[in-house]
């Protein structure tokens, strides 16, 4: 055989090849596209929880054993009665002493409630509450094309590049073609 047969058969068969690819090619792509003529990311907001935990001095009040202010009541009682039969003579007195024992226990009982309320004390506690960290994430993007000579926009997952494949009229968009 000779060296120009070779290389002319080599040459042909890479050509047959070329030509096949291209119109294999060219069949494979004779779809119809409309022509893309802006595309916009389309963002959304994303709220995402957290905890945000602080120490807060709080004052409280302690504890009380007596609730009901009864030793206040019964002291001033005690107190009110012994200074009001100091007063007057008679059956003034005995009045007086009653109505000493009755301002005296109002009074003992009202001295003691206000000292237990002013009987507090400090702690430190964790404060814990729920936050929220917003950012901007992209949701695909707004495309908009051109289709028999009319604009039409479409929400689409991925940038579709300067067309889009269309089937029956309308876009596919179940590949990123």
């Amino acid at each position: 055989m000779s060296k120009q047969f070779v290389t002319g058969s080599i040459i042909g068969i890479v050509a047959a090849t070329a030509i096949a690819g291209v119109a294999s090619y060219t069949l494979m792509d004779s779809g119809e596209y409309s022509k893309v003529v802006k595309v916009e990311p389309v963002m959304k907001t994303v709220s995402t929880p957290r905890q945000d935990c602080r120490d807060e001095l709080v004052t409280q009040q302690k504890p009380v054993k007596d609730k009901h202010q009864v030793t206040g009541t019964i002291a001033g009682a005690v107190i009110g009665g012994v200074l009001g039969h100091q007063v007057g003579g008679g059956t003034g007195k005995d009045i007086a002493t009653v109505g000493g024992a009755g301002a005296g226990g109002y009074a003992g009982n009202k001295v003691q409630e206000k000292i237990q309320e002013g009987n507090t004390e400090q702690s430190l506690q964790q404060v814990c509450s729920t936050v929220y960290d917003s950012r901007q994430v992209q949701d695909g993007y707004q495309v908009t094309y051109l289709y028999n000579d009319r604009q039409h926009v479409i929400h689409m997952d991925y940038d579709p590049g300067s067309r889009i494949p269309m089937e029956d009229g309308q876009p596919r968009v179940d590949s990123n073609s």
